[in-house]
């Protein structure tokens, strides 16, 4: 945002229009995810994102072990892989991993499987 931006949206806080900068900005986001609202639902159905909070546990990838099958995960929103699921696990049972917002894992975790 340039100065001249940012001095217009101090204007509009000053007059009463938004209570600070940030409330002006959270209005413009959804404001502008309303506007995109059917690409966004069109694009999570074609691609099969999961949306929300995705939580992986050491027992939900153990089973993924068991049954032969191999993660391909693509969420909007969070995932959290759990502090005790080794290296050789999450290699054994992640194919792939796409988050649009926030990934939760240790720092190796998160190293092997690069987004």
């Amino acid at each position: 945002m340039n100065v001249v931006d940012l001095g217009k949206v101090d204007l509009l806080v000053e007059q009463g229009f938004y209570s600070n900068r940030t409330d002006f900005n959270k209005t413009s986001i959804r404001n502008q995810l309303s506007i995109h609202a059917n690409v966004v639902d069109n694009i999570l159905t074609d691609k099969s994102y999961l949306i929300g909070v995705i939580f992986y546990s050491r027992e939900r990838l153990e089973k993924v072990l068991e049954q032969n099958k191999i993660l391909d995960i693509k969420v909007v929103g969070m995932v959290v892989i759990a502090d005790n699921i080794g290296e050789e696990l999450a290699i054994k049972t992640i194919k792939s991993l796409k988050v649009f917002g926030v990934l939760k894992a240790t720092p190796e975790i998160k190293k092997i499987l690069k987004q």
